[in-house]
């Protein structure tokens, strides 16, 4: 995999957190929030400046990953409330306007998410047909069985490819688990045809190839006056499948074996984009996006969801939740989500090296 895509990758990552913290830190600014630090990367400060008129710390670090936007009191440890005193700590704001703080994130994942599709849809328009093979490998399984270039995947098993990804069919392709054959339907000059293909095992990517190269069709333009309403509709479909399957992994685990963390999403970024261009890349960009600002909302402690319930509870009593409660819940949360993200990535490295 070259490395530039890899970089890709990275920057890909970094800027989705970057704007998911520049939507927190935006919507304190117009809400009045103070605002200690806000920071474009991890690591050590590369280069740093303060606001002189609101005593904001920007910083810029080399790891780009990511960033942060800290308010006065979210790391002060004050078991005498002193530092509780001063008026720019976080706390001390009307719980709306921490609701609004906290929600922007998201929001303006979502945002960003849009903006993309928008100057996807316009720059590239809509793709003509489904995933369709670009090149067969001479004595794989997909040549011995017959399959040709420009067959239009319909069916791998029992799994369905209408509108799917070149992802889909690689998962459907690798989810078969098996070296046994499986039945393929392809659409071949107007015509379905279908196949038997038996898939092998390859030790170095471990998981099951039958030896050919996925493409789309070029994409068809669209009309200027179709690009926004067809870029909102792509959001909200892709909210709701994110929203499906993140409830599906939380509440039966449907889907944890292919769940990723930032080793093999980076590989997933890179791979895509190697093999699907710029478009590939600003589709993934829209899709984790989102991802990233649905997940955000859920209540799980450590997230902003979390802290929303907190300040819903606050709402609606008049007053706020046992700081030392709320404190407890978010860092064991965080404890969990960073032994989840190792775990994670420890089986994304077994994965690609193919010791699992």
């Amino acid at each position: 995999m070259a490395i530039l895509y890899i970089i890709y990758a990275i920057l890909l990552l970094g800027v989705l957190i970057s704007v998911h913290e520049f939507g927190h830190f935006i919507a304190a600014r117009l809400t009045g929030i103070s605002v200690k630090e806000f920071s474009v990367g991890f690591g050590p400060k590369i280069l740093q400046w303060t606001s002189k008129k609101h005593e904001t710390l920007f910083s810029l670090r080399p790891i780009p990953m990511g960033g942060y936007c800290m308010f006065y009191g979210d790391t002060e440890d004050d078991p005498r409330g002193e530092k509780a005193a001063d008026p720019r700590h976080y706390g001390k704001f009307p719980v709306w306007k921490r609701m609004t703080s906290v929600l922007s994130g998201p929001l303006m994942n979502f945002a960003l998410a849009f903006i993309v599709a928008v100057a996807l849809l316009a720059g590239y328009g809509v793709l003509g047909v489904q995933p369709h093979i670009e090149a067969v490998e001479e004595g794989m399984p997909a040549d011995l069985a017959g399959l040709k270039k420009g067959d239009v995947f319909l069916l791998i098993g029992e799994r369905a490819l209408k509108d799917s990804t070149i992802q889909d069919v690689s998962d459907a392709i690798d989810s078969a688990g098996t070296t046994a054959p499986i039945p393929i339907t392809v659409l071949r000059e107007d015509r379905e045809v279908s196949l038997s293909v038996t898939p092998i095992l390859d030790p170095a990517e471990n998981r099951y190839r039958i030896g050919i190269g996925i493409s789309y069709s070029d994409y068809i333009p669209l009309p200027p006056a179709q690009v926004i309403p067809a870029a909102w509709r792509s959001c909200v479909n892709a909210s709701g499948a994110i929203v499906t399957a993140l409830g599906k992994l939380v509440i039966t685990g449907e889907g944890l074996n292919e769940t990723t963390g930032p080793v093999g999403m980076i590989q997933l970024v890179a791979e895509q984009t190697r093999q699907g261009g710029f478009e590939i890349f600003l589709e993934l960009m829209v899709l984790i996006s989102i991802n990233l600002g649905v997940l955000n909302l859920f209540p799980i402690p450590g997230l902003d969801g979390s802290r929303l319930v907190f300040m819903a509870i606050e709402a609606i009593r008049g007053k706020p939740v046992s700081q030392r409660i709320e404190a407890g819940v978010h860092m064991a949360g965080f404890a969990l989500l960073l032994g989840l993200v190792l775990f994670l990535t420890f089986k994304d490295i077994g994965r690609i090296f193919g010791i699992q």
